[in-house]
């Protein structure tokens, strides 16, 4: 069963000139323009707080991760590289944050993957039983938190969020060929364990990947 289809979908705009309009609003932000700031942060708020829903359930409670992460970018500031775009080192702050939330209160990372509490979306008339689609994103979470956090975490944020190689790459702190390796790597896991789940007589006998997830981002 694929877990998404592919998509050239971006997270965000990757032209160059949306990369040099965004180091121009950090260099006036810089400079003390708090109005470049916020300029900055209508641009992403959105997609920050959507990002950070894949892992947590609560949408105040990622409005209020995405508002520390904020906070934490613009006492900041002076550590950025204007070579480099500033929306992935954004979303690299935003994810670091998050995964630290989760990890203090030791709670499991990814029960909320495929929750769509934050979407507006009308009813499929063509599904006659949602049950069904309930059941499915459940067995589909229950799979997901098998798989080593490093994979997931390059899952989640290619196939389920649209970002590239490129800005994942940046993101995770990881050169561009790691990623397409664990991305790899994540989908062949997922595979194996959907189906070895949908296979096997009790599925709750399934056990965690025995490789250890201790990896950093």
């Amino acid at each position: 069963m694929p877990l998404m289809s592919e998509s050239d979908v971006r997270a965000f705009d990757a032209e160059p000139a949306a990369a040099a309009g965004d180091a121009r609003l950090v260099e006036e932000a810089r400079q003390g323009d708090q109005q470049a700031f916020g300029d900055l942060v209508n641009r992403y708020e959105r997609r920050l707080i959507s990002v950070i829903l894949r892992f947590v359930t609560d949408l105040e409670l990622a409005r209020d991760l995405a508002q520390e992460t904020f906070l934490r970018t613009y006492g900041r500031l002076d550590q950025f590289d204007p070579g480099r775009r500033f929306g992935p080192w954004l979303f690299r702050i935003g994810v670091n944050l998050t995964l630290d939330y989760l990890r203090k209160r030791k709670r499991r990372l990814w029960f909320s993957l495929f929750s769509e509490s934050h979407a507006e979306k009308s009813p499929d008339p063509a599904q006659a039983d949602p049950r069904q689609a309930l059941d499915l994103e459940q067995e589909v979470r229950r799979v997901l938190e098998l798989i080593p956090e490093k994979y997931r975490m390059v899952l989640i944020l290619r196939d389920l969020e649209n970002f590239s190689t490129s800005e994942i790459a940046a993101i995770v702190n990881r050169k561009e060929a790691t990623i397409r390796w664990r991305l790899a790597e994540a989908r062949e896991r997922f595979q194996k364990l959907w189906t070895r789940r949908q296979n096997a007589a009790d599925p709750t006998a399934l056990l965690p990947d025995p490789e250890e997830d201790s990896d950093d981002l």
